[in-house]
């Protein structure tokens, strides 16, 4: 059962299960007649032959309040992508695909890194910056929606429940955050989020001292879910992060640019598995390795921004402050673990709590060796200002090559 907590910054929108599907989706399609509602799902072309993203279509052909859904592909060949529009035509709504690695795409990327306004390394970051754009220059929809499309749990309901907030025009909202149990298999998930996304949080506060951006991150059940929503007006202005930091950067977006009582998070599911990424110990380019770097550069350059003063011994008392609590935290989930019958491997845990720690001076050394990185994407706003017909002239080259996929 759903607790019925708020915590006064970010509201909670509890999943009470007093509210059918059904129910919620008709209300939606009541909703989508006034305020047209687009969905972006950015994926891999290797995530199509996998057993999530068919269930992910077959759930979304059984809605019917989708105005358009954009799909952002990566990694796809020609072959490839036509492959790709004949299996998305089993959505059964009108979709438009981003053929990322496509000669068309890739010449108006390359107008855009002439002028020091592109993407600076591929990755989802930038997959979800161009759909946005996409969505910004269709100019239809009033709510847009996103996921990741290695849900192996998926069903329709997520979906319905991740647009209702920021689409019923009784409420305020214009930014909704997904939440969930990871609890899958008889096993403790979210390996980055409970070790350490959590723990440095708070070290952070006991580190430099108490901030409204730490209570604003600390307020998130589950601040790494890859699904948001948002209303039209957020998009324009949206700074996007390249690297792995994503979810954490559009979080520090919205405490930015956003009043508290616009944010909420819902609940989304009662279980939710995905796709796992390797720990990575020998390889910190890679798997949760550089995922956790990329975390920690990112609430580092938020908090410089705010004017904390980070050096080496800031650094070394976070490192201790952040493995002291960490550890407290294992034994706590411990505690959990054993109560709910959850296997749980202690050893496990405390090396990836060893090997986060030594991150955060990885972090902290890139953070000083290279004091102007431009971690975030410009935003579309300053684009169209650079470039007033580039998103036109993009939108008509997806739907130019959307339609000779038509014909395959």
């Amino acid at each position: 059962m759903g607790d019925f907590s708020q915590n006064s910054i970010v509201a909670n929108l509890h999943d009470f299960s007093l509210k059918s599907t059904n129910e919620i989706e008709s209300e939606l399609l009541l909703f989508s007649k006034e305020r047209k509602l687009e969905l972006i799902l950015p994926c891999l072309f290797s995530e199509l032959k996998g057993t999530a993203l068919p269930n992910i279509v077959k759930e979304i052909s059984k809605t019917k309040y989708l105005n358009h859904i954009i799909i952002g592909l990566d990694k796809a060949d020609e072959k490839d992508v036509k492959f790709a529009f004949s299996f998305f035509r089993k959505l059964k709504l009108p979709f438009s695909i981003l053929w990322n690695d496509g000669p068309n795409l890739k010449k108006l990327d390359t107008e855009l890194q002439n002028k020091g306004l592109g993407p600076k390394e591929m990755g989802k970051g930038r997959n979800v910056w161009y759909c946005i754009g996409m969505a910004i220059a269709r100019g239809e929809a009033r709510s847009i929606a996103l996921h990741d499309c290695d849900i192996k749990t998926y069903d329709r309901r997520l979906l319905a429940k991740l647009f209702y907030p920021v689409v019923n025009p009784l409420f305020n909202f214009e930014f909704c955050k997904g939440y969930y149990p990871r609890i899958t298999n008889n096993k403790m998930n979210g390996r980055v989020a409970r070790l350490l996304v959590y723990p440095i949080l708070i070290a952070m506060e006991r580190t430099i001292g108490r901030s409204e951006y730490l209570d604003f991150m600390k307020s998130f059940k589950y601040p790494l879910a890859g699904e948001f929503s948002f209303r039209r007006n957020l998009l324009p202005e949206l700074k996007i992060p390249t690297d792995w930091g994503i979810e954490i950067g559009i979080l520090s977006e919205m405490q930015r640019n956003q009043a508290s009582n616009r944010i909420c998070q819902v609940d989304l599911a009662e279980t939710y598995d995905h796709k796992h990424q390797d720990v990575s110990f020998n390889n910190d380019s890679a798997g949760l390795s550089r995922m956790s770097i990329d975390i920690i550069k990112t609430l580092i350059r938020k908090l410089a921004t705010q004017g904390f003063t980070f050096n080496i011994e800031t650094f070394r008392t976070l490192k201790a402050t952040y493995y002291r609590t960490a550890l407290d935290m294992i034994d706590i989930y411990r505690s959990d673990s054993i109560m709910n019958g959850i296997s749980f491997d202690s050893d496990k845990e405390e090396k990836t709590v060893e090997m986060f720690a030594l991150n955060i001076m990885k972090a902290g050394e890139s953070f000083f060796e290279n004091p102007m990185e431009t971690p975030f994407i410009p935003t579309w706003s300053r684009v169209n200002s650079a470039i007033p017909d580039f998103l036109t002239r993009f939108k008509k080259t997806v739907e130019k090559e959307n339609s000779k996929l038509v014909k395959f």
